[in-house]
């Protein structure tokens, strides 16, 4: 990324230099945060972060999209809650944790956190496999 996209940071002791910040931290802080968030089942992220995924490799930053704009910064949030939960209630509380934390970490305010609730996902089934016996070719001996 060039180094003309970065965020600067007033630093409170500006003699000392600038700090400059990638968007990409940014998006990363806001990701983990709002995936924290007691109600959200997963952030909603394109075709390329399914691959990712299947690879192993999480991208902390999908579902966010950060844009700037005439100084101020402006995000937009995509995810999955879990079915039973109260949407305004758990979009309230990713919005509130969201500015928290970004403001926290970097001092930077941002403009307007919005959430897209792209799905419910119904609570996860976990299924029991025994290790031992993945295809179920082994029956269980009957006392």
């Amino acid at each position: 990324m060039s180094e003309e996209n970065n965020l600067v940071l007033n630093s409170s002791q500006p003699s000392l230099g600038e700090i400059k910040i990638a968007p990409e931290v940014v998006e990363v802080i806001i990701g983990i945060a709002a995936s924290q968030v007691e109600g959200v089942y997963s952030m909603h992220g394109s075709i390329a972060n399914s691959f990712s995924k299947l690879f192993g490799r999480q991208d902390r930053k999908q579902g966010v999209k950060l844009a700037a704009a005439q100084n101020e910064l402006k995000v937009d949030i995509n995810v999955f809650l879990n079915y039973g939960v109260s949407v305004p209630k758990v979009a309230a509380a990713i919005q509130d944790k969201v500015a928290q934390q970004v403001l926290f970490m970097t001092g930077l305010n941002l403009a307007s956190v919005d959430v897209h609730v792209q799905g419910v996902v119904p609570e996860k089934i976990e299924a029991t496999v025994d290790p031992n016996n993945i295809f179920g070719e082994e029956k269980e001996d009957k006392k």
